[in-house]
This record gives structure tokens, sequence and C-alpha cells, in this order.
């Protein structure tokens, strides 16, 4: 009797070690917490992440793979994010959606919009279904993920000694210049010029350039700004010389170096928003990034390898049927 008992409970484990969770339907390539990925807009999103033009080979096997993995991982991370904002009470109203529909289609023509749908194979309810989806994930990354993201002082300065050499001023001059059309009208300027004639005067007076008028004066520049002859010249005089006459396919100029600064490193007062917008970049990347992994850390996904697997890849552009996406 004992051994009956054990031989029925052997068996009973036996059969509940190999049941496990059902097979998922052909229909649909991943389960997110219970919620399916049909199959059909996982091809959807293959096509529009990746158009292979008419007559162009298809993917290899591995990167037809790899192809369709990036797809799904955006497909699920979606979902978590979408199942996340729900749990949140995340939304946005219709009007929103609706002004921001309205703002895309703004942007085509009638005719134009319908192609992009039929391209999508996307009914323009279907659009706005995205439309929401996108915004309510923007909404919630930037009010949970963001709001807790900040660059502080200490972060500012450090990056920037970390990577002097992109924050460097380069060697520049303070010029100005007078241009005439021809070389005897330069060279009796220079002689004047030499004489003790105000280089400004002269300027206005007869200078073709637009810069005439602010006596000559071409500003602050770097080297290779100007035209080569422009920074030979320039950059090989100090403050107050003035060079002999230079010809160029604009005429004959001569020019006076006023200033020079040496090459020197940007203050952080100079570089402070272009610094900080890139540490907000990188932080807030991680940030979502973290915020991501630890919902899929949480989350029950399930993925369909044979409806995976059935999937060809994206259909070439001219293959898509124009009118499929008709509203």
């Amino acid at each position: 009797m004992r051994r009956a008992v054990l031989l029925l409970l052997a068996a009973g484990s036996g059969a509940c070690a190999r049941s496990g969770p059902p097979p998922l339907d052909p229909s649909v390539v991943a389960m997110v917490n219970g919620e399916a990925i049909p199959r059909v807009e996982f091809e959807r999103e293959l096509d529009l992440a990746f158009e292979i033009p008419d007559g162009a080979p298809s993917p290899a096997p591995d990167q037809l793979l790899a192809l369709k993995r990036t797809v799904l991982q955006g497909l699920v991370d979606r979902q978590l994010l979408l199942q996340d904002a729900r749990a949140r009470g995340v939304t946005v109203s219709p009007e929103t959606v609706q002004r921001a529909v309205a703002r895309f289609k703004a942007e085509f023509p009638e005719e134009r919009f319908r192609e992009a749908l039929a391209q999508g194979r996307l009914t323009e309810q279907e659009f706005e279904q995205k439309t929401a989806a996108r915004l309510i994930v923007e909404k919630l990354v930037d009010s949970v993920v963001y709001e807790r993201v900040a660059v502080t002082e200490e972060e500012l300065q450090a990056y920037l000694d970390a990577h002097t050499a992109e924050f460097q001023e380069p060697e520049q001059v303070h010029a100005a210049q007078i241009v005439v059309k021809e070389m005897d009208e330069a060279k009796k300027l220079r002689e004047e010029l030499r004489t003790g004639a105000r280089f400004a005067d002269l300027a206005r007076a007869h200078s073709l350039s637009a810069d005439a008028r602010m006596g000559g004066d071409l500003g602050w520049f770097p080297k290779g700004v100007m035209p080569p002859e422009f920074d030979k010249v320039a950059f090989s005089l100090q403050p107050g010389q003035i060079s002999d006459v230079v010809t160029s396919e604009y005429g004959f100029h001569i020019f006076k170096v006023l200033e020079r600064r040496p090459a020197r490193r940007k203050e952080l007062a100079q570089v402070r928003r272009e610094v900080e917008r890139l540490l907000l970049r990188e932080k807030r990347e991680k940030a979502q990034g973290a915020y991501l992994a630890a919902l899929r850390e949480r989350a029950t996904i399930r993925t369909n390898e044979t409806a995976l697997a059935r999937v060809t890849g994206p259909r070439p552009v001219a293959a898509r049927p124009v009118e499929e996406a008709r509203p």
C-alpha cells in the first residue's frame, strides 16, 4: 500500500514538473506582465525601424535576428513604461493628443500624411493611439525619472577639468583691412599710412569692403575663418603693425593688427550651459536605463520564439501596400 502511494506521488510530481505556462498564441510575439504584444504590431514596428529599398538584399540571418531583438526590446520597454504610467495614474488629456496630432499633420500636405500612415500600416485612429502612448511615456519619464536628475557645480567643474582640450579658445587676432581694386592705389595708401595717416580714416574713405564704415574693422577671428592669405599675414603681425599689400581674388588689401589674444582655456562661466546640457543628457540617459532595468527586473516577460522566428524581416518599401492603412 505504501509503495503504491509513493508511486502515485512520484507520477504526480513528474506531471507537475513537466507542466508550465501554456504556449503563446502564434499571433503574439511576447507577453509583458500578462499583456500581449501582437505579432502584427511587431511587424509594423520592424518595417518602420528598418526600411529596406525594393531590390536591396535581405539582411543576413544573424543580422535579422539582431534587428528583431532590438525592435522587440523597444516594444517591451514601451509596454513596461505604459504599465508603470497606468499604475501611477499618469495620463494625458484627449485635447493634448489632438493638438500633437494636429501639429504633426500640419507638417505635411494631406496626401503626404495619408502616405505616411500607409507606410506605417496605421489607421488614423491607431496613429492617435500611438501618439497618446508616446505622450504618456514622455510625461512619465519627465515627472518620475528626469525630475530626480540634476547636475552639481562640482560635476560641471570636474568635467571641464577632465576635458580641457575640448574647451580651448584658440589664438585670435583683432584686425582691420583696407581693400581696393588697383595695386597702384593700394601702394599709394600704404605710403600714406607709413607717413602717419590714420588707418580707420583711409578705410572709411577708400575701402570697398562692407566693413569700411567701421574703419575696416574685421573683429576677432581665429585661424581658419578667413582666407589662407589673410591668416598668413594677420597672424604674422604684432599689434600696431601694418602689412604690405596683399593680393587676393577680392582685390588688393592692407591689414593692420589691432590686438592679439593667445590660446586659452575657456572659463566655466563661458561654457556652463553647454556642459550642463551635455551632462544632463548623459545623466538622464543613465537614469532612464536604470529605471527600465528595474521595471524589467520586476516584470514577467515571455517571448514567443516560434512566432518571432516566423517573421521574415522588414518588407521592402515598394512591397508595402499603399492602401493598407487608409482610415
